[in-house]
């Protein structure tokens, strides 16, 4: 019998398999969030490189709470920034298999109040 911790990643993988099909052609917002941290990064698979990346372990972000909604906001916030000034306007937005809530939509929220638009 399988764990639930299994099947959790089970599916995450097969959400992630599926949003990499539909995201070609446009760089890619991805994010990945960890019970302490949360990362996001922009991604030109076409390159395959990293356009801008930001996370609660930069050094601007580092001294605040780093789990909670608020720094996921500050991230979006720094990444919307940061993949402006490489120029990039449109991304589609890859929540790496994650639920759409909490965490995960205080970044995509606070990346669409800086400018990105997916």
């Amino acid at each position: 019998m399988a764990s639930s911790t299994n099947l959790f990643e089970k599916r995450r993988q097969r959400n992630r398999t599926q949003l990499r099909k539909k995201s070609v052609g446009r760089p890619r917002l991805s994010i990945h969030r960890t019970n302490q941290h949360i990362y996001a990064q922009v991604i030109d698979d076409v390159k395959g490189a990293t356009v801008a990346a930001a996370s609660t372990l930069d050094a601007g972000l580092k001294g605040d709470a780093t789990s909670n909604i608020e720094a996921a906001s500050k991230v979006g916030k720094l990444i919307a920034e940061r993949a402006k000034a490489a120029g990039v306007e449109a991304v589609v937005f890859d929540r790496g298999g994650f639920l759409y809530h909490g965490r995960v939509k205080a970044l995509a929220e606070a990346a669409r109040d800086g400018g990105l638009n997916f």
